[in-house]
């Protein structure tokens, strides 16, 4: 049934632009690629050089069947699990392939988990054995051995796992790899990804191969201008997310996929990403808001050093209007960029807008972003600044993207429309529905040892909250357990406030407080790099940071980020009143997941203290 264009649809479905796979499994797409195309390069690696060399789809091929052969020798069965606990690497990569080629389900463990959160992981799954990276890791793991008894093996990359896969291999015959691949149907388990545990432990979501078929082709056909060369320059990513969160893993199968060149970082600190992403010069990125507001930030401060810092503004300024006068022209709501916009922009793209683009290699058209909303500001910059960014939503229990934001037809501030294959439905409550054939098998049930559907009328309940629009795009605006109701009975969903102030070069974290209290408030923390800018800026490098937190200046220039913020709410869902603390929100702390999302019950135990002071002296 059409709907008026005043009244905005409850559900939205698109139809899949390709048809589901009926055979065969992701273990396959090594071999369908060397088959198909041995010489073309669909990996990169980097030498201790820092040159990168290309590994060909033939290569490729050769080196999972090794491993998957060493997998059998070691005498890994189909169905086994096979932990992996490293940064983003060609050999993760690698053995994730060969363990679908030896018929094994992969269990993803992030690098920094404690051992708790590592020992938890091996134990549901019951893992059979587990890949490190490095020494550290494999300490960590041999300390919790005795309490998973199920697990048999464990090796280091950096002590020759690969190397000793492959030797113990050697006598198996390929014949028995293929078997194993043909014992293998869409409907296989692939993986289980456990959950970030912002409420408790971590539940393992079963992810089948047609899962991530669904998923990946899907994404590859509608994106055709970020996943096929459509200029001189092959397509090719650097993934710097980890392969631990489904979202790198997703891109990772995608591009392999579709055969454009992998390469992998496994270093995220500043100075490591930029170096990597000069010298491997990607088309196209998948980020997260913080790398993306990390380069602007950066590119802003540097204008500041130089004394700028008005030109950058000017220059961001352009960015905006030119991005959203494109938007409107894409959308036949406005006639596109004036002459006078398209002169500004021409005039500043050689002093800012390719300063943005060297910093991510030079050759960056396309930006994938997901994890959290970036936010109007940030993409009409980029947007304006040459580097269109699709925005998209999704969970691990829907592969990564459920939503995505169409070529030509950016809609900025939303996460797009639903992928390919795809249904949204608002429920009566605001909350995000999803259906699908990328929708999860279920959560793994350790003592069944096979999913348990989470789905009701085959409807998947997401938790977030949302809203569609009268072309079918979806804002979220929230976690549902995370609404705040204050005193007087207002409802206030916190996620605005602070993803808005996170963009800010100064603020780390913000966690916005304010159930059964009279007046929200907030708790921020600093960013080191926006505040070792700011010291030198402000000439205070010897002040001592406890000493900062309550600077005049600094709370001075922090009032205005949240003045900023307020604009966005009623002044009843406004913060009144903020507290700076000491040291940051960090994994370690306990206070964020592996994937960065604020562990909001751990942060208000621990900062007790400083939350009852924010409302000491009464209503606001």
């Amino acid at each position: 049934m059409a709907l008026a264009p005043t009244q905005p649809p409850h559900e939205v479905s698109v139809p899949p632009l390709v048809p589901p796979v009926t055979r065969g499994s992701l273990a396959d797409i090594p071999f369908d690629n060397a088959r198909e195309a041995p010489t073309d390069p669909v990996l990169s690696r980097k030498d201790p050089d820092g040159t990168w060399s290309d590994v060909t789809a033939a290569d490729f091929a050769a080196d999972v069947l090794a491993v998957a052969k060493g997998l059998v020798a070691e005498g890994l069965r189909p169905g086994d699990r096979l932990a992996i606990m490293a940064r983003t690497t060609y050999e993760w990569t690698l053995l994730d392939f060969a363990a679908w080629a030896a018929g094994l389900i992969t269990v993803p463990v992030y690098p920094t988990s404690s051992a708790f959160q590592a020992r938890w992981i091996l134990q549901d799954s019951g893992a059979v054995a587990c890949a490190v990276e490095n020494t550290e890791q494999a300490r960590l793991i041999s300390n919790e051995r005795k309490q998973i008894p199920g697990m048999e093996h464990l090796w280091a990359f950096d002590t020759g796992a690969i190397g000793t896969l492959r030797e113990a291999g050697r006598r198996i015959p390929d014949e028995v790899i293929t078997a194993r691949r043909s014992g293998l149907s869409p409907d296989s388990i692939a993986t289980l990804i456990y959950t970030s545990g912002t409420t408790g432990r971590p539940k393992g979501c079963v992810l089948t191969h047609a899962n991530f078929f669904a998923e990946v082709d899907n994404a590859v056909e509608l994106l055709h201008p970020v996943f096929t060369s459509v200029s001189k320059d092959p397509a090719s990513t650097l993934l710097f997310l980890p392969l631990s969160h489904v979202f790198g893993r997703m891109v990772a199968i995608g591009c392999l996929r579709a055969r454009v060149r992998l390469g992998h970082a496994p270093s995220i600190q500043t100075e490591d990403l930029l170096a990597d992403l000069a010298g491997f010069r990607p088309t196209f990125l998948l980020a997260i808001p913080y790398v993306l507001e990390k380069v602007f930030n950066t590119g802003r401060a540097t204008a500041e050093k130089m004394g700028r810092a008005s030109s950058f503004d000017r220059a961001a300024s352009i960015a905006r209007r030119y991005g959203e006068a494109m938007e409107a022209a894409q959308h036949g709501t406005g006639p596109g960029p004036s002459l006078a916009l398209r002169a500004a922009r021409a005039l500043y793209d050689p002093l800012v807008y390719r300063r943005i683009r060297a910093a991510l290699g030079g050759r960056v058209r396309y930006a994938i972003c997901g994890g959290s909303p970036l936010g109007r500001r940030l993409a009409s910059f980029y947007a304006g600044a040459g580097i269109d960014v699709f925005e998209g939503y999704g969970l691990t229990e829907t592969t990564a993207a459920s939503t995505v934001t169409p070529p030509l037809k950016p809609k900025l501030g939303t996460v797009g429309r639903p992928l390919p294959g795809t249904a949204v439905r608002i429920a009566e409550d605001g909350e995000v529905l999803l259906r699908g054939g990328h929708v999860f098998a279920g959560y793994w049930d350790a003592e069944r040892g096979e999913a348990v559907p989470a789905v009701t009328d085959g409807w998947l309940a997401t938790g977030d909250l949302g809203a569609l629009d009268e072309d079918g795009y979806l804002t979220i605006t929230g976690r549902k357990k995370d609404v705040i109701i204050t005193s007087g009975g207002k409802n206030v969903i916190p996620a605005p406030l602070e993803d808005w102030l996170r963009a800010h070069p100064l603020v780390s974290q913000c966690m916005v407080v304010g159930d059964n209290r009279p007046y929200v408030t907030a708790l921020i923390t600093l960013e080191p790099d926006g505040l070792a800018h700011w010291r030198r800026m402000k000439k205070k490098d010897d002040v001592p940071l406890r000493a900062l937190v309550t600077d005049e200046d600094l709370l001075a220039t922090l009032q205005r980020a949240v003045d900023e913020a307020n604009r966005l709410v009623s002044r009843a869902e406004s913060i009144r009143r903020f507290r700076v603390l000491p040291a940051d929100f960090t994994e370690d702390s306990g206070h964020l997941t592996p994937s960065l999302k604020l562990k909001r019950s751990a942060i208000a135990r621990d900062f007790a203290a400083d939350i009852e002071a924010l409302y000491a002296g009464g209503r606001r």
